[in-house]
């Protein structure tokens, strides 16, 4: 199950890898010709990320990068933000 998105399930498909060998006519050859099929599979782009669970917990997880880009997972935050208002001292008049 490592190749298995554990957000959307997106998980491995199976195609096809066609080898073709001639000249395109709209290029000026004869046209191509299909020589092989064979079967491949095509894999999800999977990153483990740690992501923030609504719960508030932060959790490693292995998610596809559409559901990063979509906003379906939120990256957790590894340091707390800058606060600046806790560093300057107040000032006396």
């Amino acid at each position: 199950m490592s190749k298995v998105c554990e957000v959307c399930g997106k998980g491995p498909q199976v195609g096809n890898s066609v080898e073709i060998r001639g000249k395109a006519k709209y290029l000026g050859g004869v046209g191509t010709k299909v020589t092989g099929i064979t079967k491949r599979r095509f894999m999800p782009n999977l990153q483990t990320i740690n992501a923030c669970l609504p719960n508030g917990e932060n959790k490693s997880m292995k998610v596809c990068v559409q559901c990063i880009r979509s906003g379906r997972i939120r990256k957790a935050v590894r340091n707390k933000p800058f606060d600046l208002s806790s560093k300057v001292p107040a000032k006396s008049a």
